[in-house]
């Protein structure tokens, strides 16, 4: 789309919001299904953008608010991409103090006691003054202000923040009905379909940008819940905490993150769906935190090399690693070694997945589960609790397991139990092991619960070590039948490559106790 808006669009600015609600919007033109071809509809989709988006953008600007924080100047930045350079300037911009004032900070030469802004944007959902923005954008904030379109300012209080899905509420009290937006469903966009951003770039004001969803689902690392709309709609320092429209003027997403070396945009911008911001978003409201679901089981991810023996034909769902003592699924329902695909309706198609539909379902009800145990699918009942406060590190990151402690098991060689006589590395996947016995169990605090085989060493060059198997580690299953001897990991290894298989599919346990599964190649 040209950045004059020009296109051949079969209806005017003004006939598009009237006409929005009621009729199909395909790239700006009203089209009836019955009217046009197959063809004809991807050609119009290929060819033309929406001719303008004029009424649509005059509608929701007023729901649309720039947010200023004051903040400690050694506190951190509320912008995430806070790092950014200023950008350069013609000499004599009206705009340069203002932009010298925004990136003050990144000099380092601010006094400890001064109080310094941060800009950002935000939105408002509802009338009597609900305003959802980014985490980041008002963290640390010691004095938040809300600016209106009309010029009007309002302070604003903090109703309750989520970090991991990177979300804020705020409320303010006017003295009439605010202009607002409506969160709609992020789940029936589509890749191509066209999106409008609206924000408070650079802390210019109110600035509206189009585009198109370029991809969803999108993993960039910055939590434990990612599944971001990307659109190459101009997003740039400062859009943080604005809406993502779709062309009804709803909001299907909260703009948050970009990719760009540069800190200016290059059409990768991130946006956190609605359909993860809506019950995060309700439940802030009503309470002042949130209430996820917890399954209190480790998960890994199911891989190429392990489908062979998981009886998969390619990898899918999410690999139970470990059930946490005490947890929700403490009864036997759900073991080690069961592959989730599908909870509460929703497919697990990978490991992220069903962290994702765990928190966002319901706590303390039964859900139906399909798990793949052995080779057969079935479906069970599971229940979730909510996820604990305490300890959170260890009981809601389920997987955290998934790598060991590059040292686990410190310790020096002294007696950790004889070697076998005839059991060499080469039979043990270049490891050396040995028996479990008292005194290495001592010596290495493993506890009495884990029966396996001990890793004395594991060489750097071995696949073993490649896929995270340390000394300390002990191995407790191989091809899903216990082993606690030497010589029977390595008859079971053994039958395995007679087999002709390719992997060693292991339950290794570190020296806490926590199992992970691992698949190590036998050649």
């Amino acid at each position: 789309m040209k950045a004059e808006g020009k296109g051949v669009g079969r209806f005017g600015a003004r006939r598009a919001v009237t006409l929005a609600a009621t009729a199909t919007i395909a790239c700006g033109a009203v089209l009836s299904p019955a009217a046009l071809s197959a063809q004809e509809a991807q050609s119009t989709a290929r060819d033309h953008g929406p001719e303008s988006v004029a009424d649509l953008a005059e509608s929701l600007t007023d729901a649309v608010v720039n947010i200023a924080i004051l903040q400690n100047a050694k506190s951190d930045g509320a912008e995430a991409d806070q790092g950014f350079p200023s950008p350069n300037l013609p000499e004599g911009s009206p705009f340069q103090d203002l932009f010298d004032d925004y990136f003050k900070k990144k000099d380092g030469n601010t006094d400890s006691n001064e109080k310094v802004s941060s800009l950002g944007s935000g939105f408002v959902i509802d009338p009597a003054g609900y305003i959802v923005t980014n985490n980041h954008v008002i963290e640390g904030a010691t004095d938040i202000e809300v600016n209106f379109a009309n010029g009007s300012k309002l302070k604003a209080k903090l109703v309750g923040t989520d970090t991991k899905t990177d979300l804020a509420v705020l409320k303010v009290e006017p003295k009439k009905p605010l202009r607002f937006v409506r969160l709609g469903d992020s789940r029936k966009m589509r890749i191509g379909d066209w999106v409008m951003a609206i924000g408070n770039p650079f802390g210019l004001g109110g600035s509206v940008s189009v585009g198109i969803i370029s991809a969803r689902n999108r993993n960039i690392n910055a939590g434990p819940y990612d599944n971001f709309i990307q659109t190459d709609a101009a997003i740039n320092r400062g859009n943080s905490g604005g809406p993502l429209f779709n062309m009804h003027g709803e909001v299907i997403g909260i703009n948050t993150a970009i990719i760009s070396p540069t800190g200016g945009s290059i059409g990768i911008g991130f946006a956190v769906p609605t359909e993860i911001a809506a019950n995060v978003v309700n439940q802030l409201r009503l309470y002042g935190e949130t209430r996820r679901g917890w399954l209190g089981v480790r998960i890994q991810p199911v891989t190429e090399d392990m489908i062979d023996t998981l009886k998969l034909e390619t990898p899918r769902g999410a690999l139970i690693s470990g059930v946490i003592k005490g947890g929700p699924v403490d009864n036997g329902v759900l073991k080690t070694g069961d592959i989730v695909l599908k909870l509460d309706g929703f497919d697990v198609r990978e490991m992220r997945d069903l962290t994702r539909i765990v928190a966002e379902s319901p706590i303390g009800k039964p859900l139906d589960m399909v798990i793949l145990r052995d080779g057969a699918e079935m479906t069970i009942k599971v229940t979730l609790a909510r996820q604990p406060e305490e300890d959170a590190k260890a009981k809601t990151d389920e997987a955290a397991a998934t790598n060991p402690e590059p040292d686990a098991g410190k310790a020096d060689d002294a007696d950790k139990g004889d070697k076998p006589a005839g059991i060499t590395p080469d039979d043990t996947l270049g490891l050396t092991v040995a028996a479990l016995t008292p005194e290495n169990r001592k010596e290495l605090k493993i506890p009495e619960s884990v029966e396996g085989v001990l890793v004395l060493d594991a060489p750097e060059d071995t696949e073993a070590y490649a896929k995270g198997i340390r000394k300390g580690d002990v191995i407790v299953e191989v091809a899903q039948d216990f082993v606690d001897t030497p010589e029977q990991l390595a008859e079971k290894l053994a039958g395995l490559k007679e087999n002709d298989r390719r992997n060693a599919y292991l339950m290794i346990a570190n020296a806490k106790g926590e199992l992970r599964l691992v698949a190590v190649p036998l050649e």
